[in-house]
């Protein structure tokens, strides 16, 4: 697969002028001082993109301390970091963290960063890493929390909540982590929001609730599960108000 190489190359030197020889000697110790200064990266980022992917972490760690750029990215624009979160490569992932050059959030062509391919696959030991390094847990639109519950992974949804993750996050069109989650028909998932505050009642921009998601997917134990509740809390506020017109 053929990429779009970042590679340092030694800047060409100027064709010799008349001068001194001590002028030429300064000159050459000058030039000798800044290859060792400067350590050029001969490696093809064909290379450490493979090492990303098989969590080769003395491979990229060769390769940082060559002068590869910890945020390239391959032929498809997508970081390093990125696909060592979509690849459970977890050691060079943390590599890549703790490398102070490293954009947590730098974005693939879709949308999503690292920590949002490691919640949607499941790594809560790539994503407590991210976060450890401070990381962002909220995003605007679609966030780490959409992709955890899109797959029902419980660890991970319960990480971001216990990290202030908003627990009812819109996407682009007002989508929530609830309604994916209810859309998977991941019944656990969609309990822990709901008891972890998310909201019921939210409509996204096409007017759809979680309720409506599940019934749409066939999920008909989410379903259920969703309008028993919803109609236990419409009683609940029903009899609220009838006590409160009753008190006065």
């Amino acid at each position: 697969m053929n990429t779009s190489p970042m590679v340092s190359t030694l800047n060409t030197t100027r064709g010799a002028r008349k001068g001194t020889a001590v002028r030429g000697l300064v000159a050459g110790a000058l030039l000798a001082a800044c290859a060792i200064a400067q350590p050029v990266w001969a490696a093809s980022v064909d290379s450490l993109i493979k090492a990303v992917k098989f969590d080769d972490v003395s491979a990229v760690k060769k390769q940082l301390a060559q002068g590869a750029d910890p945020n390239t990215v391959d032929n498809t624009g997508t970081p390093i970091l990125v696909i060592a979160a979509r690849e459970k490569s977890d050691k060079v992932g943390q590599l890549l963290a703790d490398n102070p050059k490293t954009d947590l959030e730098k974005l693939d062509p879709a949308g999503e960063n690292a920590m949002m391919l490691a919640a949607l696959n499941g790594d809560a030991t790539f994503v407590n890493l991210l976060i450890a390094k401070d990381a962002e847990v909220n995003k605007k639109g679609w966030t780490p929390l959409h992709y955890a519950a899109t797959n029902g992974h419980d660890d991970i949804v319960k990480i971001l909540v216990d990290h202030s993750a908003y627990i009812d996050a819109g996407s682009p069109n007002g989508t929530t982590p609830l309604m994916m989650a209810a859309r998977g028909g991941h019944l656990s998932t969609v309990k822990l929001l709901l008891d972890s505050g998310a909201d019921l009642r939210v409509k996204n921009q096409l007017g759809l609730t979680a309720v409506d998601f599940a019934q749409k997917y066939n999920e008909k134990d989410v379903a259920e599960g969703l309008k028993a509740r919803l109609d236990s809390m419409q009683q609940g506020g029903g009899a609220a108000q009838s006590g409160s017109n009753g008190a006065k």
